[in-house]
């Protein structure tokens, strides 16, 4: 039995033969119990007045409850009237999840292969091009992640296997390309693409370092190459030097490479004292003084 089912039998089997009536929130507010008894509507409306059940349960108010709860707000109330609320869920569908992706890549051409089909809550479906995993850049199918979204709550997860077809040019390595060295135009030719995603074009490529050697004559996967790091080895590079309230700002010289948040080693080229500084942006690294004062590999920087 399907979760749909067993709702349906749920409120069937309500008690009083109270009808179940949804509810998308976590909590029940007197809006909701006034579509169910028409004299709480004289409540404020976003009065909470419990807590809505699960995801897929019910919450049946009994008719000795559902009296206390009109006395304490001075309401009339028949006697044997009682209230039930659900939660409901329902299943994508594999349209449902195409339409949506078609308006996350319109130029390409997207099939689903497969797709999560746990109940899920009434929201807003959403997939993004960062919830797509590319992989290497192969005809297999794509995994893609994406959520249910519900106002003030926490976003369902969803997922969907798909191909992906689209069109536009890719990089071709005109030459070897070795890791660590920034990639220039002179390197690369570009070609007409039509196939799998994860083939970047050459504003994608160019600027970016290889994460592996690449062969002349290959088609650069974007798995391949990464942004150079913020602080290269040997380039110039501004340092700022934080001591308490005080900031000290030189030029030094980076004596390894890092990107930013990793600590790298910098030289003082007035006195070829060696520092420890975070990479904080590009050509920028930040010494803290412990203690008030700077504290050098070798020496102070005096």
């Amino acid at each position: 039995m399907t979760k749909r089912m067993l709702l349906t039998v749920l409120c069937a089997l309500a008690p009083g033969g109270a009808q179940c009536l949804p509810v998308s929130g976590r909590q029940i507010s007197a809006g909701d119990m006034a579509r169910a008894v028409p004299v709480f509507s004289a409540v404020a409306p976003e009065l909470v007045l419990g807590d809505a059940p699960a995801l897929g349960g019910r919450r049946t108010y009994g008719a000795a409850e559902l009296g206390r709860l009109a006395r304490r707000f001075g309401l009339p109330m028949d006697p044997g009237l009682e209230a039930c609320f659900v939660r409901p869920l329902e299943t994508l569908s594999r349209e449902r999840i195409a339409t949506v992706l078609g308006t996350v890549m319109p130029a390409a051409r997207i099939q689903v292969v497969d797709f999560g089909r746990q109940p899920v809550p009434p929201g807003e479906l959403r997939f993004s091009l960062s919830g797509l995993e590319t992989g290497p850049a192969k005809s297999a199918p794509l995994l893609w992640r994406g959520a249910v979204c519900l106002p003030g709550q926490s976003d369902f997860p969803v997922w969907a296997k798909v191909r992906v077809q689209v069109s536009g040019k890719r990089a071709i390595a005109a030459e070897a390309l070795a890791p660590g060295l920034r990639i220039v135009p002179a390197q690369l030719r570009e070609e007409v693409y039509e196939g799998p995603p994860g083939f970047p074009d050459l504003s994608q490529v160019v600027g970016r370092e290889p994460r592996r050697p690449i062969a002349a004559g290959s088609a650069i996967e974007s798995l391949w190459i990464e942004e150079p790091p913020e602080v290269q080895r040997g380039e110039r590079v501004q340092v700022e030097i934080r001591s308490g309230r005080t900031r000290i700002l030189l030029e030094g010289q980076a004596q390894s490479s890092g990107r930013r948040g990793q600590t790298v080693e910098v030289r003082n080229p007035g006195n070829g004292r060696i520092l420890r500084a975070i990479v904080t942006d590009r050509g920028r690294v930040v010494v803290t003084a412990p203690g008030g004062e700077a504290a050098p590999l070798e020496g102070g920087l005096r």
